[in-house]
């Protein structure tokens, strides 16, 4: 069985987006095409309504091509129990009410158990001190949060990898 990743709304804006003039920028959206195009066969993904409906906003095309991209993918559902959760981190000020959409991709990949959750929210999500906090959390509701990490990181020898 092939493990699964939950593709949070930056992956599919860097995969489309125009090359940046900013290098990281730039490093970020080639990653981001090379781990969408070499690697994401290797594992099930999957999005939620939550990233269908932050990718449907902005210019039409771009939009139009962000939702191409990864209209094929299951959608986790967004049920009580991940609002609940999301609801928390907001409430223990884990993540900012401003960004209640990254609580949501958050709640959602953990309450339907992912083996990973690959962003480049590297502010609210992959940011090593708020999951230790969003762990703590989660543990008080026996739910285990996915590795988080960037398509940087999940570029790796998987010839090595077990699973």
């Amino acid at each position: 069985m092939k493990p699964s990743v939950y593709i949070e709304t930056t992956i599919p804006s860097y995969y489309v987006a125009h090359e940046s003039r900013n290098i990281i920028q730039l490093a970020r959206q080639q990653l981001t095409k090379e781990w969408w195009d070499t690697r994401r066969d290797n594992y099930a993904l999957f999005t939620s309504q939550v990233v269908l409906e932050e990718i449907s906003d902005g210019d039409e095309r771009m939009a139009r091509d962000r939702i191409l991209l990864i209209e094929a993918l299951p959608l986790l559902d967004v049920d009580e129990s991940v609002e609940e959760l999301a609801q928390e981190l907001l409430d223990r000020r884990i993540i900012p009410v401003k960004a209640t959409r990254d609580a949501l991709h958050i709640a959602v990949s953990a309450v339907q158990k992912m083996d990973y959750l690959l962003t480049w929210n590297c502010k609210h999500i992959a940011n090593p001190h708020i999951q230790n906090r969003i762990r703590a959390c989660f543990s008080a509701h026996a739910v285990d949060i996915p590795v988080i990490c960037t398509p940087e990181e999940f570029i790796g020898d998987e010839d090595t990898a077990t699973y």
